[in-house]
């Protein structure tokens, strides 16, 4: 086939049609410093009209000074440089979690892609599939399991643009799963009375009433120490939490900042008080039981026999096998510290005050997340109603 050259087209450059069909139009991208020549680039298209588009908003861009070099780096590519150069800010279990994210996800899905190929369409029939199969009874994933991919993706993306790799963000204009929250299942007054009385004499007794009583996290009770309990001005001071390493086979232990990165203080209950009493004496003997084997160099509050840290999921089987026995299969042990928010509201603790004992970032996200009333507060709310009527008609 003949090919056929359209010179001086609006915005410049050539076109010409090759003799494979196609469409080739070529244009200068700037000088190499190197040589001092000119640099040739071409792009290609199945129509003229696609490449004389295509063509002048390039030679266009050129013109203005805004014109980015199409990226030859491909996702994959990119994604290990950004977990490796661009994530030293976040924490180790954070990083993790990018990284398991991008393994199983979103380099599968995108890696051989180039990142100047990539779309927003793309990106978006990759979401909707990873939630479509779960509501259709399959084993896809959960809206807010999709949401968190989205956020992996986004932030780094965000960063071949900041850098310039890519003119834009394909991620932006994505439409994300909608996450539904789930219900909490806070104890009710009859369980918490069960489920204190099914942990007498358990090994983790203390543990269990203690985080009901203030509701810490469970790497905040985990990482508690003796130095941040005051036994005196019968306070907690909380400003880190224990985590266990995710890499395959170190199973070590690190601290980290709180969740949101803000110490706080609390004052429990006088019972949680004399309980924490209680496990330093149990400590104490448990120290010289194991002797020379003693290692808690830490001062953890709560530890082993012999004085290492506790597993979380050696905390959570227990917990889980309480529960199952009080017939309360689902409940989790991030329930207790529901638990506590619920039963702060009904004693009448206000929202500044809970909020500020939960660690939580505003008293609006508490108010949020428990905006829930209990039949309890049901009945009280009707008892008072009921007070101020009688009140008001005896005037």
């Amino acid at each position: 086939m003949s090919t056929r050259d359209s010179r001086g087209t609006s915005g410049g450059g050539n076109i010409r049609q090759r003799p494979d069909g196609r469409w080739e139009g070529r244009y200068t991208a700037g000088i190499d410093p190197g040589t001092g020549k000119q640099i040739q680039k071409s792009i290609y298209g199945k129509t003229q009209k696609e490449v004389r588009e295509r063509l002048r908003k390039i030679t266009s861009e050129i013109d203005e000074g805004s014109y980015l070099e199409p990226s030859k780096c491909r996702v994959g590519k990119w994604l290990d440089i950004w977990l490796n150069e661009y994530t030293e800010n976040v924490k180790p279990y954070t990083k993790y979690s990018y990284q398991v994210t991008i393994k199983n996800h979103l380099k599968p899905a995108f890696g051989y892609i180039r990142l100047a190929e990539l779309n927003t369409v793309m990106v978006q029939a990759f979401l909707n599939n990873l939630v479509r199969s779960k509501a259709e009874g399959g084993k896809g994933l959960s809206p807010k399991t999709a949401i968190n991919i989205h956020g992996v993706f986004h932030r780094a993306l965000k960063q071949a643009v900041n850098i310039g790799l890519i003119r834009s963000n394909p991620t932006d204009a994505c439409i994300r799963p909608r996450g539904e929250r789930k219900p909490i299942r806070p104890l009710e007054d009859e369980e918490v009375g069960a489920f204190l009385r099914a942990i007498e004499g358990h090994r983790f007794a203390s543990l269990y009433l203690v985080d009901l009583f203030t509701g810490m996290r469970q790497g905040e009770i985990l990482g508690l120490t003796w130095d941040c309990v005051d036994f005196r001005r019968g306070t907690i001071f909380l400003y880190r939490q224990l985590q266990q390493r995710q890499a395959k086979g170190d199973f070590g232990y690190y601290f980290t900042s709180l969740k949101n990165g803000k110490s706080r203080t609390i004052t429990p209950a006088p019972t949680v008080i004399r309980v924490l009493q209680a496990q330093r004496k149990a400590q104490n003997e448990m120290r010289l039981r194991a002797g020379a084997a003693w290692h808690n160099d830490e001062e953890l509050v709560f530890t082993d026999e012999l004085g290492r840290p506790l597993s979380r999921r050696t905390v959570y089987k227990n917990f889980k096998q309480i529960a199952n026995q009080l017939d309360l299969p689902n409940l989790r042990f991030h329930d207790l510290r529901h638990t506590f928010a619920t039963i702060s509201f009904q004693s009448g603790d206000d929202p500044k005050t809970v909020q500020e004992n939960l660690g939580h970032h505003s008293a609006a996200f508490t108010l949020d997340v428990y905006g829930h009333v209990t039949d309890r507060m049901k009945r009280e709310s009707a008892e008072r109603m009921e007070r101020f009527i009688h009140s008001t008609i005896a005037r």
